[in-house]
């Protein structure tokens, strides 16, 4: 690994991990204490949530050509400073409509920041050979919760939500904004069509229809536990210490599968890995159908290990089946109904479970089997680079 690569690699890194903790992952700390001071419903909370969610994927698209065209290091410093205008009025927030404007905000965030946009941006710099850093930034991103969840909890109890989420704002500005701007590398800015406003053409061909079917049922099941896992887990039978026990595990799976697939499956084609990954949740579920609440721990491990891999293969797959032209704007496009999949499948899944209980998983396993046949209606193609003298 080259000093340039590793630099960017532990940049982009830490910023993913600042953006993931101080977003998405906020809202499980925080939404109760927010809401109850302002005197809403935690339902509330979530819906605006959910709507940053469905903003963040309809700009992404557009954030994808634009990191096409310039590269990602203005988009992911912008990113920063949005990040920190939606949570400074998070909390400066009086009221539900000023809650409401934060999240807009925080959805803008998310748009131009997450992980969609890090991938764009390590096409443009790396192009092909952008795998490992894909896998690298995850591996440094995978403790976001593992991070930010201690963090706000610990804001929470010492300083009161306003302040953590001031915290949170001020790390955008002296730590995320100066890495993003100072550590990413410029790149040459391309002259493509979208210069003139026009959308690049890609065309909605076999393959880009199976991978937006795959990522948009799987992250509808990462978005469905996410929210509900302790739920879930309890209605098989698991007690509150074994759910609570089981959810502490899903990072450190997601890290390890990481680790495995950049060892182990390093040569494979990223689809193995992604369709291994697809197959990780219903195993898990068919376990805890068996056995019952004392095999939570496992399905979290089985859940979490393939939802590690699944965060990887969203960038790797694309990459290697079409290549780094216009990288960032075909992430966008395959990445917006897996944003809004994964915004709406909090409040679907809370009302299955209320009619079925832990069978729910009946139905998160089976979006994860659709993912798997979408995947193997794939052919396993590798993008060729251009070669000089070739047409």
């Amino acid at each position: 690994m080259s000093e340039k690569q590793l630099r960017v690699i532990l940049a982009l890194g830490t910023t993913q991990t600042l953006a993931w903790a101080s977003s998405y992952y906020l809202p499980a700390i925080l939404a109760n204490p927010i809401a109850q001071d302002l005197g809403i419903s935690p339902t509330l909370f979530f819906a605006a949530f959910s709507g940053a969610l469905v903003i963040s994927g309809l700009l992404g698209p557009r954030v994808g050509r634009q990191i096409d065209r310039v590269g990602g290091r203005q988009v992911l410093s912008i990113s920063n400073v949005t990040f920190a205008i939606g949570l400074a009025l998070l909390g400066s927030a009086h009221s539900s409509a000023m809650l409401i404007v934060a999240w807009l905000f925080l959805g803008f965030g998310m748009g131009l920041g997450l992980y969609d946009a890090a991938f764009g941006a390590l096409g443009r710099i790396f192009g092909d050979k952008a795998r490992r850093a894909i896998t690298g930034i995850t591996l440094m991103a995978g403790f976001a919760s593992t991070i930010g969840w201690p963090l706000s909890a610990w804001g929470l109890e010492h300083i009161g939500w306003r302040n953590t989420c001031y915290v949170w704002a001020i790390a955008h500005l002296v730590i995320g904004l100066p890495l993003n701007l100072f550590c990413l590398p410029r790149v040459e800015r391309r002259v493509v069509a979208a210069e003139a406003g026009a959308k690049p053409h890609i065309p909605i061909d076999r393959a880009m229809v199976l991978l937006a079917i795959a990522f948009a049922a799987a992250w509808a099941v990462t978005g469905a536990m996410a929210a509900h896992l302790p739920r879930i887990l309890e209605s098989m039978g698991a007690t509150t210490v074994q759910a609570v026990a089981a959810g502490a595990f899903i990072g450190p799976a997601q890290v390890l599968a990481r680790i495995v697939e950049a060892s182990l499956l390093s040569r494979s084609h990223p689809l193995l890995s992604c369709r291994l990954a697809c197959a990780a949740h219903p195993v898990g579920a068919l376990i805890i159908a068996v056995i019952g609440g004392p095999a939570a721990i496992v399905f979290a491990i089985f859940h979490g290990a393939g939802n590690g891999i699944l965060t990887i293969a969203r960038g790797t797959v694309p990459l290697a089946i079409f290549g780094p032209h216009n990288y960032g704007y075909r992430l966008g496009l395959l990445g917006a109904p897996a944003r809004v999949a994964q915004a709406m499948a909090p409040l679907a899944f809370s009302l299955l479970i209320d009619d079925l209980g832990g069978y729910v998983l009946v139905v998160s396993s089976g979006l994860s089997l659709l993912a798997l046949l979408a995947l193997c209606l794939l052919k396993v193609t590798r993008f060729q680079p251009h070669q000089p003298g070739h047409a």
